[in-house]
Parts: C-alpha cells; structure tokens; sequence
C-alpha cells in the first residue's frame, strides 16, 4: 500500500516536469523563430533558414560600414546582392592611377556610385591617368568631397579645370608631385566655394620666377581653414590665398624657398585667426616672428631647422601669444634659441602642455621657470642637448608635479637622473630614453621596479627594451611627435570606415564590436560560397 502510494506520487511529479519543460520549451520556440518544439517537447534549430536575407539593404550597409576593406571585398564575393550594397556603401576608395585604369572607369563607378573621398596614387616609373580619366571621374562622383592625387604628372591644367567645375563641393584637395599649375589650381579655387583644407607638395607647373602667376584668393578663400605648401620653388605666389584666407586657422609650410619674413607680415596683418603655424626649414628671421606674434589666439607652433630665429624672435612670441599650448623648437645646435627665450616662455604661457627642444640647450635655469610656471606641462621632449644632464633631470622630476611623458635623447643624462625620476614626476606613465650612453639597461630595470606602472622605454643605440603602452612618445632623428590617444590616418587605402563615426555597436546595440562583425559576416560568407 505504501509502495502503491509513492510510485502514484512520482508519477504525478514526472507528469508535472514534463508539463513545465514543454511549457518552457514552447516559451523559447515563441521568442526565437530559429527554434520549435516538437511533439515530445524537445527543441529543433532550423539550420537551412537564410536569416541574413531578411535583412534590409541598408542594415546590411550598416555592418559593412563598420568594416576594415579587406573584409569588405570578401562579403562583396558571397552574392550579388552584398556585391551591390558593398558598391554603394561605399564611400572611400583609393586606386592605383596608371593609365590604363581609364578603360574600366565607367565600370567601376557605376558600380561604387556614392563615393565621397577618393585618391589616385600613381607610381613614379608608371604613366598615371590624364585629363581624359580625370573628367570621367569627375563625372560621375559630383559629390566628391574629398581628392588626394599623388605622381599623376599627365593632368594638367585643362583637366584640372574641367574636374573642378564638376565637382563644386569639393572640401579637401591635397596634391602631390603632380605637373599641373596655377590656371588649374586657380579653377578649384574659383569654383569650390566648400574648399576648406589645401596641401600641396612639389607642383612643378608652378613657374619659377618673377614670372609666376599668383594663386588665389578665388571663392574658396572664404572658406579655407588649413593650407600646406611643401617643398615648393615658388610657394610664396600662394600668398595672395593666404592672405585672403579670413578664416585660416592652420598654416604650414615646410621646405619653400625664398624669403618669407615680408609675406608673413602682411598676412599676421591680414589673418589673425590662425591658431596653429609649422615652419620647417624655412628662410625666416626674427622679423618673421615678431609678425607671428601679432596671432593673439596662437596655442600651437613648430620652429623646425629655421636657423635665423633667436632669443629674440621667440620673446617677441610669448609675451603676445599667451594662449600657446604647444611649442616645437629645432634649433639645429645653432645655439641661437636658449634660455632666454624659454624663461619668456615661462613667464608668459602658463597654458603650455607640450615642449620639444632639439638640438637647443637649456639649463636649469630655463627648466626650473617652465616646470615652476606651466603647471599644466604634460609632455616633455628634450633631445640632443648638450647642458641636459643629471642635474637638470632632477630639477624636472622635483617640479614637473603634471608631467606625463618624457623623452630623453643624446643627452648627458645617466643611472644618477633615473634615481631622481624613481621619486618623482608622480603623474608620469612613459618615459623613453634614447642614445644616452650613461644610462644602462641595469638603471632602466631599476627603475621599472621602483615604478612597476611607469612605461620606460630605453634604446642605447643597440637593442631596445620596451614597455608596452598604448599612447608612445615618438622621437626620432628630425623631430619627435607625440601622437594623441587615437590616430586617424587621413587617406587609408580603400577604407570603408571612417574616422570618428559611431560603431555599429553604438548605432544599433546588437554587437559587441568590429571584430565580432568580421567574424560573423566571413563565417557567413564562407557558408553560402561553400553552398
């Protein structure tokens, strides 16, 4: 009887369980379509069922927007619909400009239609495009806003001329050992009102000379904001552009012959907005820099291997320019730049965050003004100093409570200044030392234990040992960078992401980030070509 009565219980249990685990199992098949129930209650996934198909095109675009350009070719092969979509997704591409990439042009572009930001790069031993592909192109990418041309040395200036009046929106133009001149740049000036980033880099169709015909200012003036002139003969007939250029913030010009001191004074007088000035290599004076000074709202200057300015031209500087955040000095060991001008430096700019000196010799009476009057001085560069020694490095570890970053390199320093590091500089996270023949591999490691979260990074010319860290002070024979947190290259090779947009994680919230992106959709990609 009582056997009778526990077998009649159990079973009720296991009725009731069963109920529950098909209850539960009819639940999940409701919530997720690639699970059923079947009879006995046991859960079938449909396997064969195409999901990705269902969704529309542009989520589709969506996941290959958030795409490296590898991945993005390998999901264009699956079918023609992601061929289709990958095409029109697409807004970045860079192409090899040899001269018999006319012939697919219009193919080519029927197929990547939205193309906003191209580049044509050709090689130097090859014949690039011509005029010919150029206005093609022109043609059929009118809301082209951004082109990099590259050694495409058959364009001239009739092309130049034709592409410009296409493409009207054009927003950055940056060219490069191209043979074109000053009619073609003048037609991108005269009809892309947008224009507001110009670099250009040995343009041989400039003339030389007297002769030349100047540039600008034309209606892209109004909206230019940065302008590059590299290694050109003849920059200076861009001054009529740079002068016109109400709304310049950035100005750089590296390697430009001629003498620059009487340009820079008409446009110091003209544009005072510029936030940002790089001269590298450069024939300017104090002159040059007194006229600078008149750029109130001035945070950030490069003097690169400009051996006329002194002392006298950077006091001129820092007393009007009190805004100034960063400050790069090459002084090419002419010793014409020193303590002087860095204690006016000192006394004037308590805003600095960042200083690179080379080939420049401070003492500690210059280290200790700025360390004691820049209490924001983040990121300290000094290289090829002769007066920089343990001395001096320990005046920095004592004062510079903000340092973060410090670069070493050709300096008198040894294992006696490392000690002074060890026990100072409570913010800092890398420091990179670099050809300093009194530092040994045994002071760097003992410093790396006194500091188990310091970064110390030491090459003595031979080997280098590294920490790893993510954001690294970059020094090297002609100048030294350091680089912000997220680099962005500018023009990358077919890159169908862009820089500083929302993931696809942020956008829809579905995936955990780009790799699980690629991930899914190759393993996608390898199902249906496989099938």
């Amino acid at each position: 009887m009582g056997q009778s009565a526990s077998a009649a219980a159990n079973s009720s249990r296991r009725e009731s369980n069963n109920r529950i685990h098909r209850s539960k199992s009819k639940a999940t098949a409701a919530i997720s379509p690639m699970v059923q129930a079947d009879e006995e209650g046991f859960e079938i996934v449909d396997c064969a069922t195409d999901f990705i198909s269902d969704l529309p095109d542009e989520c589709l675009a969506c996941i290959f927007y958030s795409l490296g350009s590898g991945d993005r070719k390998r999901c264009s092969l699956v079918c023609r619909r992601w061929l289709r979509i990958e095409g029109q997704s697409r807004h970045r591409l860079s192409l090899h400009a040899q001269s018999d990439l006319l012939p697919i042009i219009p193919s080519l572009f029927s197929r990547f239609d939205a193309v906003t930001k191209l580049a044509l790069k050709c090689d130097r031993r090859c014949v690039s495009v011509g005029d010919e592909a150029l206005v093609l192109i022109s043609l059929r990418c009118r809301n082209l806003t951004r082109l990099k041309l590259r050694a495409c040395r058959e364009l001239t200036d009739a092309g130049m001329m034709s592409f410009a009046k296409n493409c009207k929106g054009l927003k950055k133009l940056s060219c490069g050992s191209c043979t074109f001149g000053a009619k073609g740049m003048n037609a991108v000036l005269d009809n892309c009102s947008a224009l507001e980033e110009l670099s250009v880099k040995r343009l041989r169709g400039i003339t030389d000379g007297s002769a030349a015909e100047p540039i600008g200012p034309g209606v892209a003036a109004a909206s230019l904001k940065t302008i590059c002139l590299k290694e050109l003969y003849n920059g200076q007939c861009f001054g009529p552009l740079i002068i016109g250029a109400k709304k310049l913030r950035t100005l750089k010009l590296f390697r430009c012959s001629g003498d620059w001191d009487k340009l820079l004074q008409v446009i110091s007088e003209r544009v005072t907005s510029m936030v940002e000035i790089h001269l590298e290599k450069l024939q300017v004076s104090d002159v040059g820099l007194t006229a600078i000074s008149n750029c109130l709202d001035l945070e950030i200057l490069h003097l690169v291997k400009t051996p006329e300015c002194t002392n006298v031209g950077l006091v001129s500087v820092a007393e009007r320019c009190k805004l100034l955040r960063k400050l790069h000095i090459d002084g090419w060991k002419a010793n014409r730049v020193g303590d002087e001008g860095l204690v006016s430096v000192a006394k004037n700019c308590a805003n600095l965050q960042e200083l690179v000196l080379i080939g420049v010799n401070p003492t500690k009476v210059s280290l200790e003004a700025l360390a004691s009057n820049c209490p924001n001085l983040e990121r300290l560069a000094l290289c090829g100093s002769d007066t920089v020694g343990d001395v001096e490095i320990s005046c920095i570890a004592v004062k510079c409570v903000a340092l973060k970053k410090l670069c070493i390199k050709g300096c008198p320093v040894s294992d006696i200044g490392l000690e002074a590091l060890a026990g100072g500089c409570p913010n800092m996270v890398k420091v990179k030392l670099k050809k300093c023949r009194g530092v040994t591999a045994e002071g760097a490691d003992w410093l790396r234990a006194s500091r188990p979260l310091l970064a110390v990074n030491l090459d003595t010319g031979e080997t280098i040992q590294e920490a790893a860290i993510d954001t690294s002070v970059a020094a090297h024979d002609n100048s030294v960078e350091f680089p912000p947190l997220a680099i962005q290259p500018a023009f990358p090779d077919i890159a169908s992401s862009s820089a500083g947009r929302p993931t696809f994680k942020s956008r829809l919230g579905l995936l955990t980030g780009r790799g699980f992106v690629a991930c899914t959709l190759r393993r996608w990609a390898s199902n249906r070509n496989n099938s």
